[in-house]
């Protein structure tokens, strides 16, 4: 006689297996583009089973935005007062790198949560601010305490952001040097020394269309892509919601059209001001003025962009990916010149960890474009390259 199957056992951690999942999810699509259906097919359960563990998508996102804060306070709180440097970031770094493919979505989806649990994830983050920042007064006194822990929390964070395959231990080495010399930059000796770079102006809206791309963007960076209709783009340019498709098919080309515009844009400034220089040291000082002068002159944009690229359908993302990897690959190729020990993926992870530095210090520094701010943001960024 055949004995019947074994009635499937449910794991005891299937709340937990939702909330990496879902965190995967919403990290790689994006909150809204990310579904119940798929985060339930990803763990192997029903869309119903998901509902018993959480109410809505908003309860799951909500907790997976905290999950990542949960987990660098709890790594700290781990760690004795006071405590080395090295320690400290050694600790948010294991964290961070062993939960890379979730951890990234408080970067850029929290502002999808409500202003109570908005308020809640920075509290825990401004937590894990001051343990660094009390490191790097102890270890690194001087001016920018702050903005030097918040810089090497970036580097550390950007492994989030980026698909470069490289073995674990690997990538922490790199990680956390790459936080310690941030945490060790010397800001007294850069501020007011900003690299003189030239942009390209931005394009004067003489179009319907470039009306439109110039309206849009404001809008998105403000309210969120999802929740900016049509008819609110088309009203701010003084058109019928209907006649706004003679222009763009629909609002993700929108999108797609503006960020390809401003690819463009730091395409076209990399070239003119690495023009004659011939030193990969001197090369990688011009891209780090030139991307920080881009970052803070289309903040914007670049956050409406970071946000919502991974949620566009594939046909529009492609070239926005293409044109991200040509501006890498002029960092890489100058960067593995200057430092020639460096194989191409850890210099892409540097190169990304810089990025890192940017962003999270232009949105410490509310994106105040002073000369003295971008000297201390590409002084930031050099020291994540390891220059």
């Amino acid at each position: 006689m055949t004995a019947e199957p074994a009635a499937a056992v449910r794991p005891r951690n299937r709340r937990q297996l939702i909330v990496e999942a879902a965190g995967r999810a919403f990290s790689e699509r994006g909150y809204h583009a990310a579904s119940m259906e798929e985060i339930a097919s990803a763990v192997g359960i029903t869309a119903a089973a998901l509902y018993r563990h959480f109410p809505n998508k908003y309860a799951l996102f909500a907790e997976c935005a905290n999950v990542m804060a949960d987990r660098l306070v709890d790594a700290l709180d781990d760690v004795p007062v006071p405590a080395a440097l090295a320690e400290v970031l050694a600790a948010v770094t294991r964290v961070t790198v062993a939960h890379r493919a979730s951890g990234g979505v408080y970067r850029w989806e929290a502002r999808y949560l409500n202003r109570e649990d908005r308020r809640g994830l920075r509290a825990k983050f401004a937590l894990v601010v001051d343990r660094v920042a009390d490191a790097v007064r102890r270890e690194h006194p001087g001016p920018g305490e702050h903005l030097r822990a918040v810089a090497a929390l970036g580097a550390i964070g950007s492994i989030t952001m980026h698909h470069t395959s490289i073995a674990q231990r690997r990538v922490e080495d790199l990680l956390r040097g790459s936080a310690r010399r941030v945490a060790a930059t010397d800001l007294a000796t850069v501020t007011g020394n900003a690299r003189v770079v030239e942009l390209p102006a931005q394009p004067v809206a003489r179009t319907r269309r470039s009306e439109i791309l110039a309206a849009a963007i404001p809008l998105f960076e403000r309210d969120g892509f999802a929740t900016v209709t049509n008819g609110r783009i088309a009203e701010a340019v003084g058109l019928v919601p209907s006649a706004l498709y003679r222009y763009f098919p629909g609002k993700a080309d929108i999108l797609a059209a503006a960020c390809l515009q401003a690819a463009g844009l730091l395409a076209q400034a990399v070239e003119h001001n690495l023009r004659g220089v011939a030193d990969p040291h001197d090369a990688l000082a011009v891209l780090a003025a030139t991307y920080v002068a881009y970052s803070f002159e289309h903040n914007a944009l670049n956050s409406v962009a970071n946000a919502e690229i991974a949620g566009l359908p594939p046909g529009l993302q492609r070239p926005l990916l293409v044109a991200q990897r040509e501006h890498i690959a002029v960092w890489e190729q100058q960067l593995r010149s200057a430092c020639p020990g460096l194989d191409s993926r850890q210099a892409r992870v540097l190169v990304h960890a810089g990025f890192g530095v940017v962003v999270e210090t232009g949105r410490r520094l509310r994106w105040q474009d002073t000369p003295e701010h971008r000297a201390a943001v590409a002084a930031l960024l050099m020291s994540a390259l390891g220059l």
